[in-house]
């Protein structure tokens, strides 16, 4: 039966980027989804980095069935309460400057208005962001993406300015002491900002943690540096927190250990733990110059209600079962688990990240850091055959990296149990190769 499926799959699908996991999966629960056969997999990415309550969770199926039985989606020029709740409550958990929501779908299109309000509350159109980042697939967010995807569709959006990803294993920026020189990386960068700009800088984009970009962390003292460059030359800084808000770091904003407000804040996947939410936040000044200068962002699932209750529900359970601190608990345990397979194993080179969001770097050896893909791919395979679903970002010059963001839901048992399996997973391709 499983060969028909995979074979009409061929037939109908278009590839859209990389193969599919080799399962068919016909349910989710909780922090499991389970293939057709009835073998459940641990979920150690959350879907797409987005299910932070876990699957199926009662408070999110009991709003969405209460929604679309009663108010799902209205003309875009209508409003309705739940809407005005979601603002009123979602920027309670801000810095009081981001005080306007804008409430949308997705994370791409969140960047696309964010980036849209900067060059209009600015006048100014040069996007800088990493070059190692992911923003979205659409026309302005992945002219603003450098990790992937540039080639081979004529010219990205003019002005778009990379700045090199401060990543700590392998940046060849170092003291004398062999740390990472983090400062000399970033005024290295921006004074290649500097050089290669027309003087039309508009905004800085990036993420506080880079995900698809490898789970590179922002040193701690960096995000409060590059605020103050964008400030110095007349910069917005828009930070992407599609999957570090909402406790995933162990605070509810990842930017929050840095006591750095961005001028406008992007949120997506987590905010509708599985669902389509996504949501842009900025202050009222540049609401206000966006607004006089005629800002146009209409769109057919603009301020739909469905997506506000959804949203809703999230900060409840997220509020009413402290996940937050639940994250930062339990990606202590991560680390600690982690950090062991680093020194157990030659070819785990690096641990990095916060709360439940960590990267697994293999390599070929600890020494020449050689990325090890194939190392990558024949884990990711071991894992699955055992019971847990990993991803691996394999980027040009860098080592796999697994990401692991399981739900915030998770309990301790569990999370033992799927850093066992990578243990397991690990060393049984180790020993295959040796």
């Amino acid at each position: 039966m499983d060969s028909a499926f995979w074979d009409d799959a061929d037939r109908l699908l278009v590839r859209y980027g990389g193969g599919f996991t080799p399962r068919v999966i016909e349910r989710a629960a909780g922090v499991y989804v389970y293939d057709r056969q009835g073998r459940a997999i641990l979920d150690f990415t959350s879907g797409q980095m987005s299910a932070i309550l876990g699957h199926a969770h009662p408070d999110i199926v009991a709003t969405v069935s209460s929604a679309v039985a009663s108010l799902d989606h209205l003309f875009s020029g209508m409003l309705s309460a739940p809407v005005l709740e979601l603002a009123r409550r979602l920027t309670a958990t801000l810095p009081e400057s981001l005080a306007k929501m804008l409430l949308l779908t997705t994370g791409a299109e969140a960047n696309e208005a964010a980036i849209k309000m900067a060059k209009l509350a600015t006048g100014r159109f040069e996007i800088v962001s990493f070059d190692r980042s992911w923003h979205g697939m659409t026309q302005g967010a992945a002219a603003a993406t450098f990790s992937a995807g540039r080639r081979g569709y004529g010219p990205p959006m003019p002005g778009n300015l990379a700045l090199p990803a401060p990543n700590a294993y392998r940046s060849p920026f170092r003291s004398s002491d062999g740390s990472h020189d983090w400062e000399a990386e970033l005024d290295y960068g921006f004074a290649l900002v500097d050089r290669q700009s027309a003087g039309s800088l508009a905004a800085c984009l990036i993420e506080p943690i880079l995900s698809s970009g490898g789970i590179i962390d922002l040193p701690p003292g960096y995000l409060r540096r590059l605020k103050e460059m964008c400030d110095e030359r007349g910069m917005l800084l828009i930070l992407d927190e599609a999957q570090t808000a909402l406790g995933r770091t162990g605070l509810m904003y990842a930017f929050e250990r840095d006591g750095v407000a961005p001028d406008i804040l992007t949120l997506s996947k987590t905010l509708g733990a599985g669902l389509p939410v996504a949501a842009v936040v900025t202050t009222a000044e540049i609401e206000q110059v966006c607004h006089d200068r005629d800002f146009l962002f209409y769109t057919t699932h603009v301020s739909d209600p469905l997506a506000a209750a959804v949203a809703l529900t999230v900060l409840d359970v997220i509020d009413r079962e402290s996940l937050p601190q639940r994250a930062a608990t339990l990606g202590g345990l991560l680390a600690e688990r982690l950090l062991a397979l680093r020194e157990e194993f030659e070819v785990v080179g690096d641990v990095r990240g916060r709360g439940l969001l960590q990267g697994v770097e293999l390599v070929e050896d600890k020494k020449s850091k050689a990325p090890a893909d194939a190392l990558g791919k024949a884990v990711t395979s071991a894992c699955l055959e055992r019971g847990l679903h990993m991803n691996i970002v394999q980027l040009p010059g860098m080592g796999g990296i697994f990401r692991i963001a399981p739900p915030l839901t998770i309990s301790e048992d569990e999370l033992h149990a799927g850093v066992d399996i990578l243990e397991a997973s690990i060393k049984a391709v180790h020993l295959r190769r040796f």
